[in-house]
């Protein structure tokens, strides 16, 4: 026999989305420059840390670095470029270690469902959840529409538990939420509510 009739494993990207690289670098990216821009502006150099002067004006009429007075202009400038860093850097962090990255694992060969997510660095870094596929007595579907549309797939355990199954900030067409639950529903042969 198939393994793929005993075992399922769906993984959940986490962090490590296209569109956070994207985000991230076009943060770090800006914030280098307006940090750049307030340090120059401090020294008072005719030319940018960096790019020069004569490149500036010749994409726009726009007033240059030279316009440019350390107060107030400057010091924000360096502030903004400072928290811009700061929260670059914290996002680049959150894509290195994958927080909210992991998997769901249902396992009719062994009776075990294990849910393991990777969270922030410590102690309780790995969130690994185990628990028999007796135990579970639906899969629910919640959808949420509107300017912050949720779809989500939950696993509802004796005791009315609910586990959330699909990945934050994943967002899943409403055809790929539909067939993920049946098939989940019909694999672990439970009902399936919400749809």
């Amino acid at each position: 026999m198939n393994n793929e009739n005993f075992i399922r494993r769906y993984v959940i990207i986490g962090e490590r989305r296209l569109s956070n690289y994207w985000w991230a670098t076009i943060i770090l990216i800006g914030a280098i420059g307006f940090l750049l821009t307030g340090i120059s502006s401090y020294i008072g150099t005719k030319n940018s840390l960096f790019v020069s002067e004569s490149f500036i004006s010749s994409l726009s009429a726009e007033p240059t670095i030279t316009n440019i007075s350390f107060f107030p202009q400057g010091l924000l400038m360096c502030f903004y470029g400072s928290l811009g860093l700061l929260l670059s850097l914290y996002w680049w962090f959150l894509i290195f270690w994958n927080v909210g990255g992991g998997f769901n694992e249902f396992n009719k060969k062994e009776g075990i469902i294990r849910i393991f997510r990777w969270g922030y660095p410590g102690k309780n870094r790995k969130i690994d959840l185990s628990y028999t596929l007796k135990d579970v007595e639906s899969i629910r579907v919640e959808l949420k529409e509107g300017f912050d549309s949720q779809r989500t797939i939950f696993m509802t355990l004796k005791g009315k538990r609910e586990i959330p199954l699909t990945g934050i900030g994943q967002p899943l067409t409403i055809q790929e939420i539909e067939k993920q639950a049946s098939e989940l529903a019909n694999f672990l042969q439970v009902s399936l509510e919400g749809l």
